[in-house]
């Protein structure tokens, strides 16, 4: 019998990073609010959140990250101006990251990693299931990654990450897992994780993506991690732990991606993500796709 596990509500989303590989962009904007089209980054994992149910949504902040508040706050000045003139799309734009969801704020203080901006959510999330989304992979919304993993979790308990096959010369970029294959063609059981191994060290090509749904006994694993890889606390040293031990907090399972995902961390793929949503954008689409051959052409 399928063993039924508490539903989760909250999303957490790590946000107190200093954006370094985007200065001098980053200075004074934050690198959640770079846009991606003619929307900040940190909309699109708000609305997935959102969109798989996660109303209760905590951002994890920093020192000049005061923007990120303002995007998702009410702007009263700018709503009456559009108003007055009679600019309703407009408008209904300004208001919808307001009306989007709950959304309160910690500050991270110190920047100790990842592992560290997840443990200051603990006071928030309580004794609950939750989920961990960070803002440099946006998921396609026709790509429900996140809903996948909450009913893998609500099925098998414990914590459920994101994986995806990578070339293996690129896998010491990432987390990477070991992993055990299931009577689900999606799901495997993870048995191992490492920190941005080398090729030669990597146990699979199964590379860890920024989506994760959490057992809460990781805060406690959390508090007793020691720095690691590059100084900092790291998320998947805790959960090495509790793959290596399903007696506390659960087993570890990874979903497999095969959807679109866009990842607005690197420069060069930025750009590249700004240009596919630009070309799928029905009002945007046609004219820029004519311009983009146009350009390819006269360029090569």
């Amino acid at each position: 019998m399928t063993q039924s596990h508490p539903r989760i509500s909250k999303a957490v989303i790590p946000a107190a990073g200093l954006g370094t590989r985007f200065l001098p962009a980053t200075k004074a904007t934050p690198k959640e609010m770079l846009p991606v089209v003619d929307k900040p980054a940190i909309q699109y994992v708000v609305e997935e959140a959102v969109s798989a149910g996660l109303g209760d949504v905590l951002m994890v902040t920093g020192r000049n990250k005061r923007p990120l508040e303002d995007h998702f706050d009410r702007n009263y000045e700018l709503e009456s101006a559009l108003q007055k003139k009679g600019d309703a799309s407009r408008l209904a734009k300004v208001q919808e990251s307001s009306d989007l969801a709950m959304i309160h704020y910690v500050r991270q203080g110190d920047p100790k990693g990842l592992g560290h901006a997840v443990l200051c959510a603990a006071p928030h999330v309580g004794d609950e299931p939750f989920a961990v989304l960070l803002g440099d992979d946006l998921i396609d919304p026709r790509d429900p990654l996140l809903q996948r993993m909450i009913d893998v979790q609500e099925q098998h308990g414990g914590s459920v990450i994101a994986l995806m096959e990578v070339e293996p010369e690129q896998i010491h970029l990432y987390g990477c897992a070991a992993v055990e294959a299931t009577e689900d063609g999606d799901v495997v059981k993870v048995s191992g994780l490492v920190e941005k191994p080398e090729p030669a060290d990597a146990p699979s090509n199964y590379a860890i993506i920024g989506r994760y749904v959490l057992d809460p006994h990781i805060f406690d694993i959390l508090r007793k991690t020691e720095p690691g890889r590059g100084g900092e606390i790291q998320l998947t040293d805790a959960l090495q732990q509790l793959a290596e031990d399903e007696k506390v907090g659960g087993p570890v399972h990874g979903v497999v991606f095969k959807g679109r995902r866009y990842d607005t961390g690197d420069r060069g793929d930025y750009l590249r993500a700004i240009v596919r949503l630009a070309c799928e954008r029905e009002d945007l689409g046609p004219d820029f796709r004519t311009w983009l051959r146009s350009y390819v052409a006269e360029e090569m």
